[in-house]
């Protein structure tokens, strides 16, 4: 319970942050995995990637991303025959847990929440980036390639974050909140990127503000594709498919209005209207007024 929206959002940011049981589990399924892999395609390097163990991560959405990394000479030049050679090998590992390809990844379903599923990228290492970053070749979606350096994107977020006193992070773990409740078809990736690159103009981060301002932002964007800050992954898009696309829009406008009256609401002391009005944007799981 809580009594004004600056506290019901640090309330709020506590129960999306996962548990260190939740934590400990994604670990020992990885364990797993590299195990399985390790012996099928001599992989040089499993590790963690993506939102997920960088405070970043939403409790019961956000899956554990790993990249493997295979020797080339391991690797088909369509990736997609690839990525079915790391379905078989994982499906015979997990026979029970419904593995399956999905984008760029094989996901590993141990469980129904976000942080028992496993997504394993099959990754080629091709050098480093001009910030000195390891880069990778990974599976494009249509049987090519594409590069990726999580390493060089985290820290470019990282950066950000701490020139921001460690708010923008949790910035970027409440928008996917939204995106998560609200089941809208965007990239996790996309919305990091997104608002990140949106906070490095601002001083100071206030959630109740800055959510609104990103969601305003979003929406005049038009949720464009972006081109990769960090000058390795050519342009990011924000969903996979024209249709997912224009479900996105219409969500982020509707989300929109919603935080543009929750901020009226909250100026003109009227909190527990504010509190309405922010938990239809997130679905019914902001924190109750009192």
């Amino acid at each position: 319970m809580a009594t004004t929206v600056a506290s019901a959002f640090d309330i709020f940011l506590g129960r999306l942050t996962p548990t260190p049981g939740e934590t400990a589990a994604a670990k020992a399924h990885r364990e797993s995995i590299r195990q399985c892999l390790e012996s099928r395609f001599e992989i040089t390097n499993f590790f963690r990637t993506g939102s997920f163990g960088h405070g970043t991560s939403v409790r019961g959405f956000s899956d554990v991303d790993c990249f493997a990394v295979v020797p080339t000479v391991k690797l088909t030049r369509n990736s997609d025959t690839t990525l079915g050679y790391f379905r078989d090998a994982l499906d015979a590992r997990f026979p029970r847990t419904g593995v399956k390809v999905r984008g760029p990844a094989v996901i590993v379903p141990f469980g129904k929440d976000g942080a028992e599923s496993t997504e394993v990228i099959p990754a080629d290492y091709v050098g480093k980036s001009s910030k000195g970053k390891n880069v990778y070749d990974i599976p494009n979606r249509a049987g090519g390639w594409m590069r990726s350096s999580p390493s060089g994107h985290n820290a470019w977020v990282d950066d950000i974050d701490q020139k921001l006193s460690g708010r923008v992070k949790p910035l970027i773990r409440i928008v996917k909140a939204w995106k998560y409740q609200r089941a809208v078809p965007v990239h996790s990736f996309y919305l990091e990127l997104r608002v990140a690159a949106w906070a490095a103009h601002e001083k100071a981060i206030v959630y109740s503000l800055d959510v609104r301002g990103v969601l305003k932002h979003l929406d005049g964007l038009g949720l464009a594709s972006m081109v990769d800050p960090i000058e390795v992954a050519g342009r990011v898009a924000a969903s996979g498919t024209d249709v997912q696309l224009a479900d996105a829009k219409s969500k982020l406008t509707t989300a929109l209005t919603r935080a543009e009256k929750a901020r009226v609401a909250e100026l003109t002391d009227h909190p527990k209207e504010a509190f309405q009005w922010w938990d239809l944007v997130f679905n019914g799981t902001f924190p109750a007024y009192g």
